[in-house]
């Protein structure tokens, strides 16, 4: 699971000291007062280094150093640059996974902006080129966050002219396809909004793997997908059906095309498992070294044991100083959470930033026992949290361009509950955030008043970064599901995630106003605890908004989670006006009344969150995230919007990635140095030429 960059950046963008702290969603604090710079992993940081880069549609592009990679071991370096590889060696897996058009959607966009021939200084092309950069920003032509189908805003017939003013040998064209007949194919692929309009649908009572585009499913129904994998044992220590495939049908039976060598993106999977085997005659040490092994078995076989045996192994690698998440792990773009998608991450251990999240994970059977959570619902042993914080080095597939902040793995509860989990939260990327985010002037803006905006200011860091710490160390890792009760993906089905996703996120609200915090030395004050639930109430039921146009409804699942826990709390406190909403000036803020009511609050949600999880209560899931995850107050949602739009600030925010490039004698890498390219278009087109393994059909 991963915490998605989502809450913290953009809209919210608490304000953020220009320091190293953090947790898959953008509420990275901004923050307007640099002078508390108390981390001591800040002094490792370049603050000459320019963080911004290209800016286009709603996304602000940004850079990140890597500190401390030229203090890597020779051997280390090796390691780094042997896992860079089989990183981006599988990049172009997600652009099938999101629409089995989309590699050629990619390679015709590339051909156009290499070859083109005519003028590039025309607002036509400038507005084609914006298209480049969203479908390479998105891995597809479908919104990263809304999901939504989008097109380019210039004429079909302005596309079509600068197709054919290409290079035609370059265009993914059919044996003898003519470069009209190429666009007439196309064209609906590309400008038809009605042609895979959602690459995830989510709505309720509807078939919804025949809703959604993502290319995960073909010529099967839901319930005929529902019917297939309920004969799979899915009791003890099972597997994750179906997380490697897609499934389809063949001659009138339901099957599956698995991804491995030999099998489903071959291509691909061959190149990361050349690297990766490179990658294990330096590796640090036996347990990494084993680690690796089984997951290349796990690629050339596509054996989902095999892929548990290697989870577990590297959940119990816990000394090595680099490390690497590569493979089909998260399920969020599956509208019924059981396939994963393509992706991985790169690191090194932050060795300072660390202490932090390690002191909470230390604690995480204290946390247990005095959660809210029903006895019953509780584990009584809890396993062995790997926390950490750690400096990426690369990150691919539906990892990047847009990161998460946070990540907790492995995703299988067994695997979890019986040899533990890791979790990470990711500094660098955090840090350029922060630094990003120290100009948006949404504070000053969104929040109730000065008093407000300025303790998020002092505090807004902090309180990022333990609810980041919290969420991944003891959010995803508590509770337990009832014996003989269905995994989530069975019981919960397209509302698993966002469920998921606020329990995790619970656990983290009711535990930021707790002593314990305190006592352990990880909190100076409860001013921190009150920043987190000013930010997050603020978040969820105004500022992230600004990230959806108006009219529309929310559809993604960390958006989801954080209103429908904002709402909850907002409508069950209304008795005691725990929280309000009040205007001023003509504009809306939220107001809390009472904050350690709020905690409880958060609290009763919690458990009964975990009730519905423990239970695999499907119905009570369903009218939580119905009921007040997913509507928006039209009127409210116009009024941010135009208050958003005022601050000229991009509400989305991805990375250009690093490159690492091995000094050679002869056929030995005697060095790695690592470059910061400053492009992202150059960054796609040399992606595109280096890392294409894949046919156009899949």
């Amino acid at each position: 699971m991963k915490y998605n960059v989502k809450r913290f950046a953009g809209a919210i963008a608490i304000s953020i000291v220009i320091f190293s702290c953090n947790n898959n969603s953008t509420n990275v604090p901004a923050n307007n007062d640099s002078t508390q710079v108390t981390d001591t992993t800040a002094a490792t940081y370049d603050t000459t280094f320019k963080v911004e880069a290209e800016a286009f549609a709603d996304i602000q592009l940004l850079r990140y150093q890597v500190p401390g990679f030229g203090q890597l071991s020779l051997q280390q370096k090796q390691l780094a640059y042997y896992l860079y590889e089989a990183a981006l060696s599988g990049r172009e897996i997600i652009y099938d996974q999101k629409s089995k058009y989309g590699i050629m959607l990619r390679k015709t966009l590339e051909a156009a902006y290499a070859s083109y021939s005519g003028d590039k200084n025309s607002d036509d092309w400038k507005k084609l080129e914006e298209y480049c950069g969203r479908v390479w920003f998105s891995n597809g032509n479908h919104h990263h966050y809304g999901n939504e189908k989008f097109i380019p805003a210039c004429s079909f017939e302005y596309f079509s002219s600068v197709i054919k003013a290409s290079d035609s040998t370059q265009l993914p064209k059919e044996s003898g396809e003519g470069v009209q007949a190429f666009l007439n194919r196309i064209k609906p692929i590309v400008y038809d909004l009605k042609f895979e309009p959602k690459l995830v649908d989510l709505s309720p009572n509807i078939d919804n793997i025949k809703a959604s585009s993502i290319n995960f499913y073909e010529g099967v129904t839901q319930k005929e997908v529902e019917a297939f994998y309920s004969k799979f044992n899915t009791t003890g220590n099972a597997p994750s059906w179906g997380l490697n495939s897609k499934t389809m049908k063949e001659n009138g039976q339901i099957v599956e095309k698995v991804w491995k060598v030999g099998g489903m993106y071959s291509g691909s999977i061959e190149k990361i498992v050349g690297w990766l085997q490179k990658a294990i005659a330096v590796a640090e040490n036996d347990q990494q070294k084993k680690a690796l092994q089984l997951l290349v078995e796990y690629y050339q076989t596509g054996d989902l044991k095999k892929f548990d045996d290697y989870s577990i192994a590297w959940v119990n690698d816990v000394n090595s100083r680099l490390d690497v998440v590569n493979g089909f792990i998260e399920v969020y773009n599956d509208p019924i959470n059981k396939k994963g998608s393509f992706e991985s991450v790169v690191s090194m251990k932050d060795m300072e930033a660390t202490k932090r999240i390690k002191a909470i994970a230390d604690q995480a059977q204290w946390f247990e026992d005095n959660s809210p959570l029903m006895p019953e619902h509780k584990k009584k042993n809890v396993k062995g949290i790997t926390a950490k914080a750690i400096t990426v080095i690369t990150e691919s597939g539906d990892a990047a361009p847009n990161t998460p902040i946070g990540i907790n793995l492995p995703n299988n509860e067994w695997i979890r509950k019986e040899h533990g989990s890791k979790s990470v939260s990711l500094t660098n990327i955090i840090y350029s955030y922060n630094v990003a985010g120290a100009k948006s002037g949404s504070v000053d803006e969104f929040a109730l008043n000065d008093t407000i905006a300025q303790r998020m200011k002092k505090w807004g860091a902090l309180a990022a970064d333990l609810h980041v710490d919290m969420h991944e160390c003891i959010g995803h890792a508590s509770g337990q599901i009832n014996p003989g009760v269905e995994t989530t993906d069975k019981t919960l089905k397209n509302y698993a995630s966002a469920l998921e996703e606020g329990r995790a996120d619970l656990v983290a609200l009711y535990y930021i106003m707790d002593q314990k915090l305190i006592d352990i030395g990880v909190m100076p004050s409860f001013e921190v605890g009150k920043t987190e639930y000013d930010s997050y109430l603020m978040n969820g039921l105004i500022t992230q908004l600004t990230r959806l146009k108006l009219g529309d409804k929310i559809e993604e699942a960390h958006m989801r989670n954080r209103q429908m826990i904002a709402r909850w709390v907002y409508e069950k406190g209304k008795p005691d006006s725990v929280v309000q909403f009040v205007k001023r000036d003509g504009k809306t803020y939220v107001k809390i009344n009472d904050y350690n009511k709020l905690r409880n609050l958060f609290g009763q949600l919690l458990r009964e969150i975990q009730r519905i999880k423990s239970e695999g209560d499907f119905n009570a899931g369903k009218n939580l995230i119905e009921n007040y995850g997913v509507k928006v107050d039209l009127a409210l949602h116009k009024e941010i919007l135009e208050r958003y739009k005022k601050l000229n600030v991009k509400p989305y925010k991805g990375f250009i990635q690093p490159r690492l490039v091995p000094v050679m004698d002869g056929d030995k890498i005697t060095d790695v140095k690592i470059e910061y390219p400053t492009s992202f278009y150059e960054q796609m087109m040399e992606y595109g030429k280096k890392y294409s393994f894949l046919p156009i059909k899949n």
